[in-house]
């Protein structure tokens, strides 16, 4: 009985932890209140790039910084998050191995937020971002 009260104790502190280490940040996007996370289960941060290029990239860092850089090379300092529920349940689309999220950013030199697509390709082991940035990942879900 004690070995059950201990099992259940350390489970439950266990989830304890791992819901509260999800940030949820709230932003405004055209009067209309949204949530943002950095975290969804999967390794979204890291850098991204068009197919077989080095460049132009998009590097997103797990605080919810990064920067975007343009088809010039210039960088915009950015702040994002994958959309999310109040509570921090990511918002997607599932397809077939696939699924498919908003990702907002806003540049450090602006109050306007922006949006566009992310998607995980599951068989391809592919994050795709804005439709054209890509990285490869590494699915420490599969068991």
């Amino acid at each position: 009985m004690k070995f059950l009260k201990l099992l259940f104790c350390s489970l439950f502190l266990t989830a304890f932890q791992l819901h509260a280490q999800v940030q949820v940040d709230q932003i405004t996007h055209n009067s209309r209140d949204r949530f943002i996370t950095t975290t969804i289960g999967y390794p979204v941060p890291g850098t991204y790039a068009p197919l077989n290029q080095k460049q132009p990239i998009t590097v997103l860092n797990p605080d919810g910084t990064g920067f975007i850089q343009a088809e010039d090379l210039s960088k915009q300092k950015i702040n994002w998050g994958i959309e999310c529920t109040e509570e921090g349940v990511p918002v997607f689309k599932e397809g077939f191995n696939s699924a498919s999220y908003t990702f907002w950013y806003r540049p450090n030199d602006s109050e306007e937020w922006y949006y566009s697509q992310f998607s995980i390709h599951f068989t391809k082991k592919k994050m795709f971002l804005m439709g054209e940035r890509v990285k490869d990942y590494v699915d420490y879900n599969v068991q």
